[in-house]
């Protein structure tokens, strides 16, 4: 009996402490995080974009495009970096999604039921189309209905879906679209778009939201008439990733009427990327004798510079015409255009860019910092080419330009017909996507007006004033 009973209590003792053993924490059992939680936990949030005007650039060495903004601004909510992560296309962006290499596809790609299985569309969801590019002179009779293409030259890249899309509508309309291919692999749609606007072809199509930042470039240009069925697109995140893609869902529901949120669309669909807008300002009026308000500022910050004072004023007229309370739609302020960032480089603060005499200051601090940075541009006219390229658009992407010089045999300290097409080039994914290219994407164009209209500038202020 007695053996009973100990046999009863040493099985209670033994139950007893299983159970105080499973109650304990166990201090090596690994914390199972959620998707989202893990990337909180590492700080940061690796986004896949492309290099193009709306998705993601670089401009004056600040990281922009629509896509980037709206990335950052979720990323900031939950307090996390931004690691950028660009593929060459939009099947690279998906296979790298898939094979762990970013968190989520800050891109707007076309939702598929075919990718359903391995990808969860979530976030800035869109809904797409294609449209007509057409000039909207006075003297321009615009097309309103597809019918009215029948007979007409709509110029398009070969073996791209606006192509396939022209084939598809000439079909349905029964014949009588002239569909202009355009065989020139350095051609691209928005340089079809510049033409359209410059009159050289009269008409291209582009999807509408591509069509919408060009305008911000071209005000000549009309765009409103569809010749497709609408199409969703959405950013994208893995299967796996279902904490994520809700984050995303609830932070642009959250944010889809704030200011912040339409601001960053006014930025890159509204605004005018054009300097500025004589017709819409008050001339700013300049003493007898003078190329603006401020020649003696120019003339004081020039003196023991390597930079003549005309050249400063010809500076500020480009950027500004001379006006200190512009703000451009990429954020430079003052009359000598700086950017937030190049400005505090140079010791400023965003309100000190408002001041001539310290915006003065720091351009010539700038123009100094690239006149090193080209010092190998052995001829001075020709290294002033460079600085000014790289004072309005970055010297990365002129560095870029040098390098694809190097590359395909032009020479790199030379601007006209060597760097200065290389540039322009660089709106062409087989030059931004090049393994010498470090900053992507650029819109040389404007730049390469820029430098000559300053060089001209600069000689009519030459005469204008000693």
């Amino acid at each position: 009996m007695l053996k009973n009973k100990l046999y009863y209590i040493l099985s209670i003792i033994f139950f007893v402490s299983i159970i105080s053993c499973n109650s304990r924490p166990n201090k090596h059992k690994k914390e199972v995080l959620n998707d989202f939680e893990a990337i909180q936990k590492k700080d940061t949030l690796t986004v896949l974009t492309l290099n193009t005007s709306t998705s993601y650039f670089i401009y004056k060495e600040e990281p922009m495009g629509y896509d980037y903004d709206l990335a950052k601004g979720f990323a900031d909510h939950y307090g996390l970096a931004l690691k950028v992560v660009v593929a060459e296309n939009v099947n690279r962006l998906v296979q790298m999604l898939e094979e762990g290499k970013g968190d989520v596809i800050a891109y707007s790609i076309n939702i598929q039921n075919e990718l359903k299985d391995s990808i969860i569309y979530c976030g800035n969801e869109q809904i797409t189309h294609q449209v007509l590019v057409q000039r909207a002179l006075k003297q321009d009779s615009l097309l309103t209905d597809v019918t009215d293409l029948i007979g007409k030259e709509i110029y398009t890249l070969e073996n791209t879906k606006y192509y396939q899309r022209l084939l598809n509508l000439n079909a349905e309309l029964g014949g009588g679209i002239i569909i202009k291919d355009i065989e020139k692999d350095t051609i691209t749609t928005e340089d079809l778009i510049e033409m359209v606007s410059l009159g050289k072809i009269k008409y291209t199509v582009a999807d509408d939201f591509v069509a919408k930042v060009n305008r911000t470039y071209y005000r000549n240009i009309d765009i409103s008439m569809p010749i497709s069925f609408e199409q969703r697109a959405a950013w994208a995140v893995r299967k796996d990733s279902p904490s994520l893609a809700k984050a995303l869902n609830e932070w642009f529901a959250a944010n889809n009427n704030a200011p912040s949120y339409k601001n960053i669309n006014k930025k890159y669909f509204e605004l005018s990327k054009l300097p500025f807008d004589d017709n819409n300002q008050t001339p700013v009026s300049s003493p007898k004798g003078a190329v603006s308000p401020y020649d003696e500022l120019f003339k004081k910050h020039a003196y023991g510079s390597n930079f003549d004072w005309h050249l400063l004023a010809a500076i500020s007229y480009n950027e500004s015409r001379f006006r200190n309370n512009l703000t451009s739609w990429a954020g430079a302020s003052g009359i000598m255009g700086l950017m937030p960032k190049t400005a505090r480089s140079m010791g400023l603060s965003d309100e000190d860019r408002m001041n001539p005499d310290l915006s003065i200051g720091a351009s010539v601090k700038l123009l100094s910092r690239l006149n090193n940075i080209f010092k190998n541009v052995k001829n001075h006219d020709e290294r002033m080419k460079f600085i000014l390229a790289s004072y309005n658009g970055g010297n990365g992407h002129i560095n870029d330009a040098q390098n694809l010089a190097r590359k395909y045999g032009a020479d790199p300290y030379i601007w006209e017909g060597n760097v200065e097409k290389y540039l322009e080039l660089k709106r062409n994914p087989e030059y931004y996507n090049d393994p010498v290219v470090k900053n992507g994407y650029f819109r040389g164009t404007e730049t390469i007006h820029y430098v000559n209209s300053v060089m001209q500038t600069a000689e009519r202020f030459k005469k204008i004033a000693k």
